[in-house]
């Protein structure tokens, strides 16, 4: 089973990823958090995204 993301929705999904890296990266957490998110991130798009936004480093 593949899920393929393209178009808009894949363009959309693509800008909300570099986001929440590049806040990741700006937060306060530690360096160790920072790459678990990272790679979460780069993992798995989607779902990264969502655990991300829900559990992810404020500040």
């Amino acid at each position: 089973m593949r899920i393929e993301v393209s178009g808009f929705f894949g363009l959309l999904l693509l800008i909300l990823d570099v986001y929440a890296i590049v806040k990741t990266v700006q937060s306060n957490a530690s360096t160790a958090a920072k790459v678990t998110w990272i790679v979460v991130i780069l993992l798995l798009p989607l779902l990264g995204l969502l655990l991300w936004f829900l559990f992810g480093p404020k500040g």
